[in-house]
């Protein structure tokens, strides 16, 4: 009866304890994302973390992906898959500036 009330209790605790940590990282909008990023890059060249080529290449990045998000908003709105579609392109660009703001290629 002791292992019964402990499996219950320890899968309780599970059921509780998974989608609050699922949800850990807070949503943000599609303008807020961008704004952040734009935020990040500007960060990395005023610091020296970015050279001034990264932050271009970049920037050019960040635009290409504004455009595709107007392209999408002018077809009738965002549809789930469209909004999919940019949440997984930002999330690669965003860990491009991460990557590039640490790969040891510093403004001299």
């Amino acid at each position: 009866m002791n292992r019964l009330h402990r499996l219950i209790a320890t899968l309780g605790i599970a059921a509780v304890a998974l989608p609050a940590a699922a949800s850990a990282a807070p949503w943000q909008s599609i303008a807020a994302r961008q704004s952040r990023i734009e935020q990040r890059i500007d960060q990395g060249v005023r610091s020296g973390a970015l050279t001034r080529p990264e932050a271009t290449r970049l920037r050019q990045d960040l635009r290409q992906l504004a455009r595709r998000e107007d392209q999408y908003r002018r077809s009738n709105g965002l549809s789930g898959w469209e909004r999919q579609d940019l949440n997984r392109r930002f999330d690669a660009l965003s860990a491009r500036v991460r990557v590039e703001k640490h790969d040891r290629r510093h403004r001299r």
